[in-house]
């Protein structure tokens, strides 16, 4: 395998909170307004230093949307998913935008989101049916 090469961020960034690579800064959040199975979850425009898997359908709240599933290059964690289609007109906003769970990245001033009891047992934007 060859060296990996790290995109450095300036800002105030959130990181993989298992390895501290950089993922994205709080400039490109389009929406903090997301939730997923461990809590809250953010919309970006654009994250780095990620690599995608499979192409699939989940049903989700607002939905069927066609997503893969975003990974940190430094580690392999999950950090959330990224949003190919929207199969309705007024879900097309997030296609080609990522969503980053905060409880698998550490915020700009490295605090980690911890989720709360609720959220884990409600229903989520990506939840499948």
């Amino acid at each position: 395998m060859g060296r990996l090469f790290f995109i450095t961020l300036e800002g105030r960034i959130y990181s993989c909170k298992h390895c501290h690579v950089h993922l994205g800064v709080a400039e490109d959040i389009i929406s903090k307004s997301f939730h997923c199975r461990h809590g809250k979850a953010y919309l970006f425009d654009q994250v780095v230093n990620i690599t995608v898997g499979e192409k699939e359908d989940r049903m989700m709240m607002t939905g069927l949307h066609t997503v893969v599933d975003i990974f940190c290059v430094g580690c392999g964690s999950i950090v959330g998913w990224k949003y190919e289609t929207a199969q309705e007109k007024i879900q097309k906003y997030k296609e080609g935008k990522f969503i980053l769970e905060r409880f698998k990245v550490l915020g700009p001033d490295g605090s980690n989101y911890s989720g709360s009891p609720e959220a884990q047992v409600g229903g989520s934007d990506a939840d499948d049916v």
